[in-house]
Parts: C-alpha cells; sequence; structure tokens
C-alpha cells in the first residue's frame, strides 16, 4: 500500500486525485488550509498544510511515499509568485528525499505544434495567463532540479472540467493530447502514473480518448 499525500486535496482536480486514491486502497492524506473539509473523501486523513512552508511540507514527505502538489496560482488578480516561491524552495529541499513528486500542470504551459505556449497563442483567455505562466516557471524549475529529486508533471488537456472518467484516454508528451479532459479522466491518469511510473523527470499531457 502506498501512502499519498496530497496538497490542495479540496481542489477542483486535488479532490478527484484524492478520491481516486483512496478507491484504490491507498494510505491517502489530504492536506488543506481547513482540517475538517466539507468534501471529504472517507478514509481520507485529512490535516492542515500550507505548500509556502517548506519545513512542514518536508517533514509531512518524510512519512509519504508520492508528494501530489495540485495547488495552482489564484485567479483573482493577485499574485502568483508565492506558488513559484514555494516549489522554488521545495526542489532543493526535497532533493535526495526518499519521495516522489507529483505535480499537477496547466495546459496553458504546453506547446502548440510549433512550440509555441498555448498561452502565447492570440485567443488564450487574459484571466488564465499569469497562472499559465507560473506553471511554465514552475516547470522549468523541475527541469532543472538535481537528479537526485523523482520528480513528474501531468498537465491536462486545454478544457479540464468536473466529470467522471472517460472509458479510456489518451497521453501526449509536451503536447495537448486532445481538447479536453475531465478530472475524474485525470485523476485516473495520476494513479495510473503513481502506481506503474513511466514518466520519471519528465512532463506529460492527458485528454479524454
Amino acid at each position: 500500500m502506498t501512502t499519498i499525500t496530497v496538497y490542495g486535496s479540496t481542489g477542483m482536480v486535488g479532490s478527484d486525485i484524492t478520491r481516486e486514491a483512496a478507491a484504490r486502497g491507498h494510505r491517502v492524506i489530504g492536506v488543506s488550509r481547513q482540517e475538517s473539509p466539507d468534501n471529504r473523501v472517507d478514509g481520507v486523513t485529512y490535516v492542515t498544510g500550507n505548500l509556502q512552508d517548506t519545513a512542514d511540507v518536508v517533514a509531512k514527505a518524510a512519512d509519504t511515499d508520492v508528494l501530489v502538489i495540485s495547488v495552482p496560482g489564484p485567479r483573482d488578480g493577485s499574485s502568483v509568485q508565492p506558488v513559484i516561491d514555494a516549489h522554488a524552495a521545495l526542489v532543493p529541499a526535497l532533493a535526495g528525499q526518499d519521495v516522489r513528486v507529483f505535480v499537477v500542470g496547466g495546459a496553458g504551459a504546453t506547446l502548440t505544434a510549433d512550440g509555441t505556449m498555448l498561452v502565447d497563442t492570440p485567443d488564450f483567455p487574459e484571466a488564465y495567463a499569469a497562472e499559465a505562466r507560473s506553471f511554465a516557471e514552475v516547470l522549468d524549475l523541475y527541469r532543472a532540479a538535481p537528479a537526485s529529486l523523482d520528480w513528474t508533471m501531468l498537465a491536462p488537456a486545454p478544457e479540464i472540467g468536473p466529470g467522471a472518467p472517460a472509458e479510456s484516454y489518451v497521453l501526449g508528451d509536451d503536447h495537448p493530447a486532445g481538447d479536453s479532459v475531465t478530472t475524474g479522466t485525470f485523476a485516473r491518469a495520476a494513479l495510473d502514473e503513481i502506481e506503474t511510473p513511466a514518466h520519471r523527470r519528465t512532463r506529460f499531457t492527458v485528454a479524454d480518448a
């Protein structure tokens, strides 16, 4: 049984990852700002925590096999820099630790066929631009991480929303694997990767088939 600790366990994506991990019989620890969130999943142990508290994240990582980070930057116009800074501090702090870091990325930082980031294409929504660029910076941090850091980033298709898993899914590398994906499909792909690692120290993408 794998111990999986999920930061952002009550968010749109993180809650489905938490639910999928628990359904598969893993020991799951959900981390959020509230110890008793409204959308609790049966069988999950909930604790409080903040991704920006590096020492606490490292302490929690010492008691887990996989550390899932599903914490996007804010979309309310406030700075996304605290999330970037949190990852910048965690990369060296977790290097060499016996834990796998699984980061939920963003579609806006994936690439079109000609290598342009989606966030830099003409029709990309401005409201999501800062968040998308923050994911690009976070990815750069992990790509430059010491070889002793075991990490993976999974990014969704350009359109992601709540929903049950599709019958099947498709994977891509740095390019979108398709147009849309449900959070249920995303969670299933995340757990498949956690259980059977195939994308170590790289980013990949998922879409509904």
